[in-house]
């Protein structure tokens, strides 16, 4: 039976609950078209985090990799294109859970400016806007941690010289965080749904090794 891990960072910032922990906890141990979901959480710390899904890789032998986090003020699912190798915590105002704020540092000094996913993300966001889940491709996945652990897991499979598809995927605001004063007016989702979402999303990985070669509008510029 093939293996997905499924990865979600934790609480960060202003963030109490990441939707991304809450999602990643609903599908573990889930089998989906003959494919075991195993999840694992990850520390939302510069650095640690690559090495914490590079053991989890190593630990699980998984046939792919999809990592999720939150993006606050997004209203889709989105599944990202692009990892830069670029870091700056501190136009967000943020730091890590270690205390810890990048500017302008990359995260590998002898990598390429940016990696493409490898997840069919066509296939996924047709799977899920076909299911009645709001769903976008993005061409901007941040400069946080985030954008960090996606770049560097890419970076790690390709200097492994390993085909197994990889890439990131975002979640809007949990309703509760939205709810926050700070967040009044910010688009949301529920857990249940960003996990169907998932769900359908995952089915989709399984079942295209190659993309769609359609076109797939959407609104998202970024």
């Amino acid at each position: 039976m093939k293996t997905i891990l499924l990865t979600g960072f934790e609480a960060f910032g202003n963030t109490p609950v990441n939707p991304a922990e809450q999602v990643a906890k609903r599908l573990d141990g889930e089998i989906l078209d003959g494919a075991r979901i195993v999840s694992r959480i990850i520390p939302n710390t510069f650095f640690v985090c690559i090495n914490a899904v590079t053991a989890a890789l190593n630990e699980t032998g998984a046939d792919a990799v999809v990592m999720l986090g939150e993006y606050g003020g997004r209203a889709t699912i989105s599944v990202e294109r692009i990892a830069q190798n670029f870091n700056d915590s501190t136009r967000y105002g943020l730091k890590d859970n270690a205390g810890v704020e990048l500017q302008g540092e990359p995260t590998a000094p002898d990598g390429p400016l940016a990696y493409h996913s490898t997840l069919p993300l066509r296939a996924m966001v047709k799977a899920m806007r076909d299911g009645g889940i709001p769903a976008e491709i993005s061409d901007a996945a941040g400069t946080f941690c985030c954008n960090h652990l996606f770049y560097g897991i890419l970076h790690h499979l390709a200097t492994a010289g390993s085909g197994i598809p990889a890439g990131w995927i975002h979640l809007p605001h949990l309703p509760e965080v939205a709810a926050r004063v700070e967040n009044i007016g910010a688009p949301s989702m529920s857990a249940e749904t960003a996990a169907e979402g998932l769900r359908l999303a995952l089915r989709a990985l399984v079942n295209h090794p190659h993309d769609l070669d359609v076109p797939v509008s959407g609104r998202l510029q970024i």
